[in-house]
């Protein structure tokens, strides 16, 4: 019987070993990585009818128990999944702004952050490569534990941007596939330059590049209109 403790015991080490190392390398894993891996809330899936019943019949047992704590949480998440379903914010869980953007620099990248309005922030980060909705999912992970996050519509801009196109602002919000909007929020154009400007820039810089160099005309044309110009 002793024998078969001691043996237990051996084994132990050897279990907790790669358990333990396992947890020293998630430590130690790169920080970017995490965020870019982290993956925000998700709204407007369609109700699941069968969990929904199931959690109905879980109520109404609840109710005739007279167990009045876990029935109102369980009518509170039944109603932010409802919510979220059909894509309504939830007033009651506005996320508070300043801290909201506080937490937005902390995030990998992240220069700057500023509200625009009371559902826009916009966050200025440090290279072309972190506009990307990898950091707009990592600012929205952070914001999650403050409040309902499809009230938040993130806008990154590159601080190292060096033409209109690089000045493009990538938009998003958080719980919503790309051009979204929860209900009643508007789609607010933030960019410098719209889209439209953009296309039609550069289509004239690719005509002058396309078209052959007619300076040479152009100064012949000049110095007989100055020649045939009497002096005043």
């Amino acid at each position: 019987m002793n024998a078969g403790v001691a043996r237990g015991r051996n084994r132990r080490p050897s279990i907790l070993l790669p358990l333990l190392a396992l947890a020293l390398s998630a430590c130690g894993a790169d920080p970017a990585g995490r965020e870019a891996a982290a993956k925000p809330a998700a709204a407007g899936q369609p109700i699941d009818r069968v969990e929904t019943a199931q959690r109905l019949n879980a109520m109404r047992g609840q109710a005739m128990a007279g167990d009045q704590a876990a029935l109102q949480q369980s009518v509170a998440e039944l109603d932010r999944d409802l919510r979220r379903a059909v894509r309504l914010v939830d007033p009651e869980r506005k996320i508070d702004r300043e801290n909201a953007r506080v937490a937005a620099k902390s995030v990998t990248g992240v220069r700057s952050a500023v509200w625009v309005d009371d559902e826009n922030l916009l966050a200025i980060v440090d290279r072309n490569a972190q506009r990307s909705y990898g950091t707009i999912d990592a600012i929205c992970t952070r914001l999650e534990p403050m409040g309902d996050t499809l009230g938040v519509v993130v806008n990154l801009q590159s601080g190292a941007a060096r033409n209109g196109d690089e000045l493009e602002i990538l938009s998003r919000n958080c719980e919503l596939p790309p051009g979204e909007r929860a209900v009643a929020q508007s789609h607010r154009q933030i960019d410098v330059l719209p889209p439209q400007v953009r296309a039609q820039h550069r289509a004239n810089a690719d005509a002058a590049l396309a078209g052959r160099d007619r300076s040479a005309e152009r100064e012949e044309s000049e110095r007989i209109i100055q020649a045939s110009t009497p002096e005043m």
